[in-house]
């Protein structure tokens, strides 16, 4: 069976991204699917690249159950556009740096990833980093809506439990 590919995608890699990433990563194992799903994250510049995430996006995400740590910040390369099926931007910013270095061929790949969501209205996954905690336990909220959605929507799409 071939693996979908699934890469989340903010500025610096070290907030809202890894935190898709690990939410994402244990609602694919608890679905027992980590077999049919690869999951990374990455960021549109090279500003934390091999640096831990936030301090307060850990703590927040560890406070919920999902384990951040061994996950380090990297930048989207052309490489990714070969290799994943899914490219989802945190926000609008992003999304338009991605489509700028997209091949045109993998266009069609990259999206919001508030689009799978169905309880938030906003597409945009707001950036939490000059903020207090309260803006960390938002961005938990949203991705963890979203990516019940997105898992939701790879099922249908993709028949990953028959």
């Amino acid at each position: 069976m071939e693996k979908i590919n699934i890469l989340f995608v903010c500025m610096g890699n070290i907030c809202r991204s890894p935190t898709a990433e690990g939410v994402f990563r244990r609602l694919v194992q608890n679905a027992g699917l980590e077999h049919r799903i690869l999951i990374d994250s990455a960021g549109t510049h090279a500003y934390h690249i091999g640096s831990a995430p936030d301090a307060r996006a850990s703590a927040a995400a560890e406070k919920r159950g999902y384990d951040l740590s061994p996950l380090r910040g990297r930048q989207v390369s052309e490489r990714d556009f070969h290799e994943f099926d899914y490219i989802l931007a945190m926000d609008r910013d992003n999304l338009a740096n991605l489509k700028r270095i997209c091949p045109s061929e993998h266009v069609r790949k990259v999206s919001l990833f508030l689009e799978f969501s169905a309880q938030f209205d906003e597409r945009e996954v707001p950036d939490p980093y000059y903020g207090g905690a309260q803006g960390f336990e938002h961005v938990l909220d949203m991705v963890e809506d979203a990516a019940r959605g997105l898992l939701q929507q790879l099922e249908r799409e993709h028949a990953l439990r028959s």
